[in-house]
């Protein structure tokens, strides 16, 4: 009765209580800034726990360069400090470091990385050791904790009519001294540019529906920051709170929240692979993906009936689209948009035959996704079973929390509470059980959480909304994750999730940029979003392609050029509210044809992306990369190429520049070093080559997206099918770009057998290496080419013992003199000789074609 009349006093005191809070933080900035200072130290297991007169600050190293830092204040009474890191993964091991002491400071080093702790006044410097002994400043603590307020704007609905409502919210967190010249990436998905300094921002998780080029705030908060210093700071805390990178302080970034432990992790490396490869080893890696999940979706707001998807899914077929899986949306549990959600179960008027339906089209090799969102409504058919079995979080009462939201008066699965999560997980298990195939969670900001909302923690501790708002659909995916390797633990999960936190890539999270306008304004911005997620481990952000929301009437040129693009995104997924149809099949002929021929390519590229989704698995690096991971970029001192969103990597053979204009009949592409070729040139012609460290403007028209491939590459391709399901290992066609600018060149291509969870951790894989090599000959100007292949790995279930192999060599200016496969000459004749089968040069292109069966033994194709 004591707690529920001191909520109540709370509540109705809220005015009192926050001016006490306001005088209580000024007292502490002032008295932390001036006072602190070091006491003592010691060292409990690979902790460093340091005592101040105003903190007690825990210090721990990860990985190969990453130091985690927590304050701890000994008078602290701020809200929910105690909750855990939510960004450290479960199974974090804790790495040794050295310390040295003097009068003056402590230093903590890990590797190149050190922490250097000045004692009085109290504050923390991280520094990277370079050459000659030599280090670099990374980032500095302007002070250590600091505690101080933020206001907060907020639009109210009363009386139809919609106002503006500012408060002022006590807040603690941390500031650092930025270099004047560095340039910061961060922050999550947000439209604000590349280099996001001299911006602000709040840390809360929030759609933003229909937004087009800017972008304050949106689904997918990230509180960190990627400096071109190549350092990453990561804020540990899980809270609505607030981000500011030198927009109120020059050369001072801040973060900082309401309530939450209070906490920040740096992270280092000599590059920016190596960086995010340290960040990823404590935050998580990404599991790798079922490999159908590279394939293309049919997907939409939303089909309506059992029969509109069999139909659907028919037409692809017809139309000789490849098509992987169908996306459900809400219509599958209700025939409205409002009043239904949380029925959580088949609406048997539109769907009679749920099972067989789903049966039926995945013997045509195509999964079925279903939507889920964590909201039930009091009119649902779920809302009395979810309250009785206390799976719903808790208003101050100890009752189901309801509030109002768009699709009506519901309450909020409480996902962190052991209750909930055996409900909503009892419910997933029942679905999986009729066939569904994978997980789509919508709204999972959660898109409405009132502050006074109670969600109950494992530890049985209670928080309100804000404490934990921004881990919310980051806990939600732990959960599905977990459950769908309880019910099947050798089966890879599927999980589309809209919102996430620090390290939700390690539970599967496959994000998307949000309700994006379906327009060219939509379109510009989708580079960024993708580039800005995937440096800090959400490597699979993608977006609706075609865009989602609004739109009048059909425009062909956006929509072929979004779809063009999503070839070299990481989920190739349309989608959008059917006023105007996302799939490209219920479309004219024209955008058919050319829309065809980009899914088929997305197809026959499978080798060359599951590999990218492995480097992903083991070292962090995004599918999509910005520019400045290139290292010839890396050595420049200009660092306007943080800038640059207009083109980036696909892997590291493509560099892609999407057209994101109407009428645009060329586009400016900066080149990185090397010799590019025109990826897109007709079979009988022959690709056009550029020299890299240029600008250069890169012809286009409807049928032809910007891509250029790197001299030196390799690129494994299969032949176009219908679905994963009729993929085929046994025959592979390996392209290689050859130019006498790259002396050698290597390449690892990953395969498995596209299903098996862990199938790298465990072993069960084959890798097909390939190195190309031009050697300069005794006579002038005579050169000779060797490829070598080989294989290892321990192998899988259903690998092949041989393939047949196709590789194709670009850039051959001249018909060779001999072809060797293992010094068995393959022709002595004229490849001009039309009966040879084997070799085929030709002029017209400068390609050399080579057929031969390879049963993985090393092997040495040799070009003279």
């Amino acid at each position: 009765m004591f707690r529920v009349t001191l909520k109540y006093f709370i509540a109705n005191n809220l005015t009192s209580l926050l001016i006490c809070l306001f005088t209580y933080f000024a007292i502490l900035t002032s008295a932390f800034a001036a006072d602190a200072r070091y006491l003592n130290h010691t060292i409990e297991g690979n902790s460093l726990i340091i005592n101040t007169n105003q903190a007690k600050v825990t210090l721990k190293a990860y990985g190969e360069g990453a130091i985690a830092t927590q304050y701890q204040r000994h008078d602290d009474l701020f809200p929910a400090k105690h909750l855990p890191s939510y960004a450290i993964k479960e199974d974090a091991q804790t790495n040794a470091f050295v310390i040295k002491e003097n009068v003056k400071e402590l230093t903590l080093t890990l590797n190149k990385l050190s922490a250097v702790i000045t004692k009085t006044p109290f504050s923390i410097s991280y520094y990277q050791a370079e050459p000659n002994n030599k280090k670099r400043l990374l980032i500095a603590e302007e002070q250590g904790l600091f505690a101080g307020s933020e206001n907060e704007t907020t639009q109210v609905e009363v009386a139809d009519t919609v106002t503006e409502v500012t408060k002022t919210l006590p807040v603690q967190g941390f500031r650092f001294h930025l270099d004047s010249t560095e340039k910061l990436l961060g922050g999550g998905e947000r439209v604000l540019g590349m280099d996001r300094r001299g911006h602000s921002f709040p840390l809360y998780n929030r759609a933003h529906y229909g937004y087009t080029t800017e972008s304050k705030q949106m689904n997918f908060s990230i509180p960190a920051v990627m400096s071109s210093n190549k350092y990453i700071v990561l804020f540990d805390n899980s809270a609505k709170g607030f981000m500011d990178l030198a927009k109120k302080n020059t050369n001072i970034l801040e973060f900082s929240a309401v309530a939450g432990r209070m906490a920040y992790i740096v992270f280092a490396a000599d590059t920016y692979p190596e960086l995010l490869k340290n960040y990823v080893a404590v935050t998580g890696t990404q599991p790798l993906p079922p490999r159908w999940s590279l394939g293309n979706y049919a997907s939409r707001f939303g089909y309506k009936t059992e029969s509109e998807v069999i139909e659907t899914v028919n037409k692809f077929i017809d139309l000789d689209f490849p098509l992987d899986a169908i996306v459900l949306d809400l219509y599958w549990f209700g025939k409205d948009i409002q009043g239904h959600m949380g029925n959580l179960d088949w609406d048997k008027e539109a769907f009679p035959n749920p099972e067989k339906m789903i049966s039926d089209i995945k013997d045509k090799g195509i999964k079925t996704i279903l939507i889920t969102e964590p909201f039930i409504l009091s009119t649902s058919k779920k809302w009395d079973d979810a309250v009785e079995h206390e799976a719903l979080a808790k208003d101050e009462n100890g009752k189901a929390k309801k509030f109002d939201f768009y699709f009506g008066n519901t309450g909020l699965v409480d996902v962190f509470n052991d209750k909930g999560q055996q409900w909503f997980t009892d419910i997933y298990h029942t679905l999986y059980q009729q066939g569904v195939g994978g997980w789509w969670g919508d709204l999972g900001e959660p898109e409405v959480h009132p502050s006074d909302t109670l969600h109950t923690l494992s530890d049985g501790s209670v928080v309100n909304a804000d404490a934990i708002h921004n881990v919310y659909g980051h806990q939600w995916a732990k959960m599905v994750f977990d459950n769908q390797l309880n019910i099947s633990p050798d089966e890879r999960p599927f999980i589309l999730m809209r919102s996430g936190f620090a390290g939700s890539q390690r539970y599967g999270m496959i994000p998307w940029t949000g309700d994006v306008s379906r327009s060219w304004g939509g379109l510009k911005p989708q580079v960024e979003l993708s580039l800005q997620m995937g440096v800090l481990g959400m490597a699979y952000t993608h977006s609706d392609l075609g865009g989602f929301a609004g739109g009048e009437s059909f425009d062909q040129a956006m929509y072929i050029r979004w779809l063009q693009y999503g070839v070299f995104q990481p989920i190739y997924r349309p989608h959008g509210q059917d006023n105007i149809a996302p799939e490209a099949v219920f479309h004219d002929k024209k955008t058919q044809d050319i829309l065809r021929e980009y899914i088929k390519l997305r197809y026959k590229l499978l080798p060359y992306n599951y590999t990218l989704a492995y480097q992903n698995s083991t070292t962090g690096m995004p599918l999509m990369r910005p520019l400045f991971f290139d290292k010839s970029v890396e050595k420049k001192s200009d660092l306007s190429v943080f800038d640059n969103a207009s083109s980036y990597f696909w892997g590291d053979a493509f560099l892609v520049t999407p057209v994101v204009s109407p009428d645009i009949k060329s586009v400016t592409v900066d080149l990185p070093a090397g010799v590019w070729f025109d990826y897109f040139t007709d079979k009988n012609t022959v690709a056009k080559k550029y020299q890299g460290m240029q600008t250069i403007n890169l012809p286009t028209s409807l049928e032809k997206l910007p891509v250029l491939v790197r001299a030196g590459s390799f690129i494994p391709m299969v032949d176009a099918i219908q679905s994963t399901m009729d993929y085929d290992a046994t025959q592979l066609t390996l392209h290689y770009y050859a130019d006498n600018s790259v002396p050698s060149a290597e390449y690892e291509m990953y395969e498995d057998d596209g299903e098996t969870y862990q199938a790298i951790e465990k072993g069960l894989f084959e890798l097909l290496h390939f190195t190309a090599k031009q050697h300069s000959t005794l006579q002038p100007k005579a050169k000779k080419l060797t490829i070598n292949l080989n294989r290892t790995g321990k192998g899988y279930k259903g690998m092949p013992n041989e393939r047949a192999m196709t590789v194709v060599i670009h850039n051959i200016t001249k018909a060779p003199e001999s072809v060797n496969l293992n010094n068995a000459e393959l022709n002595n004749a004229e490849l001009k000789n039309a009966e040879l089968k084997n070799v085929d040069w030709q002029k017209s292109s400068n390609t050399l074609t080579i057929t031969f069966t390879w049963q993985h033994q090393p092997l040495t194709l040799t070009v003279e």
